[in-house]
């Protein structure tokens, strides 16, 4: 029976190159989201779970029952949601999306997950940011959840490594996603200015492949050149 994988955040962007080089790893893969209308990848080792995470009853159902039938050994905490802007104009509403879907689903998953992962020696990957170890003016919010979900995954691995359990913190800087939606910026457009998803599959890749024994704990990605490109102001 092949290795299973759990993803969060699957349908598209760092999740869904994730997915697509998990799949290429011979990993039976479990990527869950929204909506995978506009994903490409058709593989018969990928299963495209449709679920909203801030449905916790459902996620956790659908997390049991495929723990029920696949052995897994890899959960990857990578689905993410940001607001930027002036701190004050940001909402309950808001703020609440990115706690619960950047820091809450990640503990809930891990918390869910963790006996099993003990008993297969396996894997936690969160996807964080590089915010979460810097200041982040007009991103407060979010770099306080990657903040916390930072120090949790350290935290996690110091308390589970007596039981074979790895936990790897990655970290990539400004990445050709669709995370910018909601900002008055984006990544640059030069190649050597931004992080593209599938410097992040290789990491995930390379995090995996290291021997027993061996724990990559915490992955900075950062492209070679620090730029941002600010977009223009709606008429």
């Amino acid at each position: 029976m092949r290795e299973a994988v759990i993803i969060t955040g699957a349908s598209s962007g760092i999740g869904l190159a994730v997915s697509e080089r998990l799949c290429d790893m011979d990993y039976e893969v479990f990527g869950f989201g929204r909506n995978f209308e506009l994903c490409k990848l058709e593989r018969g080792n990928f299963h495209p779970i449709i679920c909203d995470l801030l449905d916790t009853a459902k996620l956790t159902g659908q997390v049991k029952r495929i723990a029920a039938e696949w052995e897994i050994h890899v959960l990857i905490n990578n689905a993410g949601v940001a607001y930027y802007g002036l701190h004050e104009e940001l909402n309950a509403k808001k703020i609440a999306e990115m706690v619960r879907t950047n820091l809450e689903v990640p503990m809930i998953l891990s918390a869910q997950l963790l006996r099993t992962l003990k008993k297969n020696k396996g894997h936690i990957i969160d996807i964080a940011s590089v915010t979460a170890v810097n200041s982040n003016p007009h991103g407060c919010a979010y770099g306080a959840t990657k903040a916390g979900l930072y120090s949790f995954g350290r935290s996690l691995f110091d308390e589970a490594r007596k039981y074979g359990v790895k936990v790897t913190t990655i970290c990539p800087d400004m990445t050709k996603t669709n995370l910018y939606r909601n900002a008055d910026f984006r990544e640059a457009e030069e190649e050597e200015a931004r992080l593209v998803p599938e410097d992040v599959a290789d990491a995930v890749a390379f995090v995996l492949g290291v021997r027993d024994g061996m724990v990559l704990s915490e992955l900075t990605l950062k492209p070679q050149l620090h730029r941002i490109r600010k977009k223009p102001l709606a008429k």
